[in-house]
């Protein structure tokens, strides 16, 4: 799932390079570079449509198979399931190979399989048609960033990751909204074509505007295995699946929930969902900023910030549609802050194999979506829909205190190193 990684590059200047998008251009001599970044972004919005889209359009999808809300789930749910488990081996097994025949064929099979969903004759073979593309996920996102930065000096790699960034946070907090919308006003199979149309999009730009690279041997993709008995690693990756399963034990249901609770429907759900969307590209801006100043009071502080604003949704809740606008606008920028404040605080936490790391990272992230979509639709069908949120307040305090064990060991460690290299 998710980000790109931050080891290499400050958040305060990513933040800054978002804020100013809309008026960046890149050098006459970088133009074809900047031309594979702008398609590679295209191809991070249609990876993450295609993951968290169903969302939008839950509620058809439901009726469409006749499945139950927690069944449904199971399309977010099984699909970070198998990114989480086969990710890191994925992208390791596919390391040596021509980096851009690699993202077309991802992309490629992301159409395809956005194609085909739209006329999956039963649920089951709605979940099975998203495997490949769920298996493919971490290799696009892995390799899409490791070509990004081979295309740039170093100098200006942070500001060309910052660009794809925003593909990739328009694919998680307006993927869902624009599908809806296209469901509502078009047709349920147009809102799968248009993730497909997204997808195919990519890979003719990516063909022609991402130079090849050289095929790598066997000894260079070897798992560094090494890095997992860093203490301060594996508390992180723990904390960063408390707070995803914070995040989506509410998100993944965030369409049916203002349909009832809101008596919302269709059109007004997805303008709500649009303005999340506007929300969640601010929040991360602000995360940005945050985590520049103090990246440990921000990892703290974060999962309580979620939690008042899921008590705000609980409160409010049954408002007209014009106080959901401002609710949702609270809602989307807490809940999306949470993906850039979690990679940061992972991929700081051991500087060896930063690309391993990063897979891993997209795996605990996506390991946190199913626990959390999972059980999110157990606690609606004991407690209601508002049970989501209850799952949601959990998840959350156990990300706090992670955060405060994963720094004591990270404190520890570095007392640790500073007596290793004082007795040398």
């Amino acid at each position: 799932m998710i980000l790109a990684r931050t080891v290499d590059y400050p958040v305060e200047p990513i933040a800054v390079y978002l804020e100013h998008l809309i008026v960046t251009s890149q050098s006459p001599s970088q133009g074809s570079a900047g031309k594979a970044v702008f398609f590679i972004a295209i191809g991070m919005f249609g990876l993450y449509a295609i993951e968290f889209g169903v969302v939008g359009i839950l509620s058809s999808i439901m009726d469409r198979y006749q499945v139950s809300i927690i069944e449904a789930g199971w399309l977010v749910g099984f699909f970070a399931l198998v990114i989480a488990i086969c990710g890191p081996f994925m992208v390791i097994g596919l390391a040596r190979y021509d980096r851009r025949k690699v993202l077309v064929a991802a992309l490629a099979v992301f159409a395809i399989c956005s194609a085909l969903s739209a006329f999956a004759p039963s649920f089951l073979a709605l979940i099975a048609i998203r495997i490949p593309a769920a298996l493919l996920h971490a290799v696009f996102f892995s390799v899409a960033f490791t070509s990004v930065r081979a295309m740039y000096p170093p100098e200006r790699a942070a500001h060309a990751i910052a660009l794809v960034f925003v593909g990739t946070s328009v694919g998680l907090v307006l993927g869902v909204p624009i599908t809806a919308w296209i469901e509502a006003r078009i047709s349920y199979e147009g809102a799968f074509f248009f993730i497909a149309l997204a997808n195919l999009v990519a890979a003719i730009g990516v063909w022609f505007m991402v130079p090849s690279s050289p095929a790598k041997s066997k000894a260079d993709s070897k798992l560094p295995f090494g890095v997992l008995r860093q203490r301060p690693l594996l508390l992180a990756i723990a904390q960063g699946i408390c707070v995803f399963g914070a995040m989506f034990s509410v998100y993944s249901f965030a369409a049916e929930y203002l349909r009832l609770e809101g008596s919302f429907d269709g059109e007004a759900i997805s303008a709500l969902l649009v303005v999340f969307g506007i929300g969640g590209i601010l929040g991360n801006l602000f995360a940005g900023r945050m985590l520049g100043r103090n990246l440990f009071k921000t990892v703290l502080f974060y999962p309580i910030v979620l939690s008042l604003s899921y008590l705000v949704l609980v409160a409010f809740g049954g408002a007209d549609f014009a106080i959901m606008l401002g609710i949702c606008f609270v809602w989307g920028a807490a809940h999306t802050a949470g993906m850039v404040v979690s990679q940061v605080w992972t991929t700081s936490s051991v500087s060896d194999s930063p690309e391993f790391v990063t897979s891993l990272f997209v795996s605990a992230g996506n390991l946190g979506v199913m626990i959390g979509s999972a059980v999110g639709g157990v606690f609606i069908t004991w407690f209601g829909v508002s049970g989501a949120i209850w799952s949601g307040w959990i998840f959350a305090v156990a990300a706090s205190g992670l955060a405060v064990l994963s720094r004591t060991g990270r404190e520890t460690d570095a007392q640790r190193s500073g007596r290793t290299a004082s007795a040398h």
